[in-house]
This record gives structure tokens, sequence and C-alpha cells, in this order.
């Protein structure tokens, strides 16, 4: 509780949402339950980053414990988080699991598709989860299992469908990097100017198509090389930017189909089913969601982050042209 001040939430960090103590405190001080004046609900943060017995101490406090925040109720941001023990202490509560929300899903239907899909029963009548929708969790799962924890944060990537790493080489107009610089570039990147390092690239097949990474840079997410990639077929592109996150693109038949793209963000209101399943299924996951749109099924990290099974040199062009 070191460092909190008044009786408002300013003070209440993230490892804050689990002190039970200090909340109850703060309650108890005069702190409005329902976070008047702040824009946010503490049972929402409660709910994604707290403990149970923070959930269960705010949820007594509220009028609504099925109060809505930007299209979702606590129980969604529980469920949203992975958090079961507290998805469990809101129900307690009177949350409703089968209440729709974001994309027409309700809490309930939503952890269907996730890590505990027992995690509440089902009344007759509710549905259940469409072939569709339960193989693209299963799918989902697998991706974000196979991936593992890596950091990518500056890479830039184009995974695309149908094509293998040589088909890559040759649309992209590039050459296989000489074996001696690519020792010596590995072995300490930043010994090299910043163009000749946005000039080299790794090429990887994999089951369902290739991966183009730089781990130094952007340049398989730009225009030119998603529209060379691209021909006949779709791939994503991504540029984890560790200025602004995840950028993302989609290009199809070498035209440019999506743009602005947030892979890994999670799901948002507004979004369609489809895409708030996508957003959950691979919420800080933008690798995995990149893969999964072009049908990519790596067995592990290595087409991102290296080795590649094959280095390349770009040809020394505008990459940035449409």
């Amino acid at each position: 509780m070191t460092g909190w001040v008044g009786v408002g939430w300013e003070g209440v960090g993230w490892d804050g949402w689990r002190d039970v103590g200090g909340i109850r405190a703060l309650l108890d001080a005069g702190a409005d339950p329902e976070g008047a004046g702040w824009g946010w609900r503490p049972l929402h943060r409660a709910a994604r980053y707290g403990s149970p017995e923070v959930v269960a101490e705010l949820a007594r406090r509220v009028p609504d414990v099925d109060a809505v925040e930007e299209g979702a109720t606590a129980l969604w941001e529980a469920v949203l988080a992975d958090r079961p023990d507290n998805a469990r202490a809101l129900v307690a509560a009177g949350a409703d699991p089968w209440r729709p929300q974001l994309g027409g899903w309700s809490p309930g239907r939503l952890a269907l598709a996730g890590p505990v899909p027992d995690l509440f029963p089902v009344p007759l009548g509710q549905p259940g989860l469409t072939a569709a929708e339960r193989a693209a969790a299963e799918r989902g799962h697998r991706l974000v299992a196979a991936l593992g924890d890596f950091y990518y944060d500056g890479t830039g990537l184009a995974c695309v469908a149908g094509i293998d790493a040589a088909e890559a080489i040759r649309w992209l107009g590039a050459v296989r990097a000489e074996e001696e610089f690519m020792a010596d570039y590995l072995d300490d990147p930043l010994a090299f100017s910043m163009d000749e390092c946005l000039l080299i690239a790794g090429v990887t097949t994999v089951p369902g198509g290739c991966v183009v990474t730089q781990p130094w840079g952007y340049t398989p997410f730009t225009p030119g090389a998603m529209a060379r990639l691209t021909a006949g077929t779709v791939g994503y592109g991504l540029y984890a930017n560790p200025k602004s996150g995840n950028q993302g693109n989609v290009f199809r038949d070498g035209a440019e189909e999506g743009w602005d793209l947030h892979p890994g963000g999670g799901p948002h209101p507004g979004g369609s089913a489809e895409e708030v399943l996508t957003g959950y299924l691979y919420r800080h996951r933008a690798v995995a969601e990149a893969c999964a749109f072009a049908g990519l099924d790596p067995a592990d990290a290595r087409a991102v982050t290296g080795p590649a099974d094959v280095w390349i040199r770009l040809p020394d062009v505008d990459w940035w042209a449409r």
C-alpha cells in the first residue's frame, strides 16, 4: 500500500489489485467502488488484474455487478484475461455468464473457446461453439503453444500462404546472402549500417506457406514486399514497432486489402463475431495471429527468430512504393 494517496484510485498499481486489505481500506475511507470521475470501473480492473478476494470485495459494494464499460462487463474482462478464479467470484456475486456482449459473444460462450472450457455450466438452450469456431480455437491454442514466448520487438514479418522459400526469393528478386557475410552480420548486426540491415532478411518454408523475417527491421512488412509476395495468394504483414506497438496489413493477389491493423490487440467494441474470437485467441500473440490468417502452421518460432532456412539480400529499391 506504500505510496497510495487520498481516497481515490490513482495510486493503485497492478499489484494493488491483489491486495484485498488495501482495497478494503480505500473503500472504507470513501473511495467510490464505481470509480466515478476516473473514466473506468475498479471492478473491471480487479477482474482483469486482481485476486478473487478483491473482486468479491468490490462486487459486494457496487449496485450492478454487470455494469458495462466499453461494451463489456467485469465478467467478460475476467474471461478475456484467463482469470477463472475471478470469473467464479463474479458469478458467485450474481454476474450473468450468458449476457451477449462484444460481437454477440457472452462471457460464458467465449470461455468455451478458452483454456478452461468448462468454466461455466452451459444451460439448456444456450448455443455452444460452432464447428468452425471450435476448429479456430483448437488451431489458435496449437499455434500459440508451438510458437511459445519470445522477444520480437523490432521484427518485420511477411506470412504468405501457399508458396515456399524458393518462390518467395524469386518473387522478391532477392539473392542468397554470402555465408561469410552472414556469419559476421549475425555476430554483430549493430556493426552494419541501417540501410544495409534493411536489405538482409530470412526466408523459411513452413507448413502452409512461408515466413519472410527481418528480426531487425520492417522491410518484409512494406507494401512493396507484400505486393510482390502475394501475387496469386494472400499474406499478412507484421511490424512489431518498438515505439507504437504491433502494426499489421493484409495483401491479396498483390493488392492491399487491410492496413493499420493491430494484431494481438484483443477484441474491440464494434468487431464482428469472427473478429472478437480472433482477438481473444491471439491477444498479446501478434505473430500467431499473422500465421493463422495466412494458414501457416509453424512447429516453433524459428521462422521468426532465425536461423532462417535461407538468408537473403534484397534488391535496393523503394520498398514503400505501392
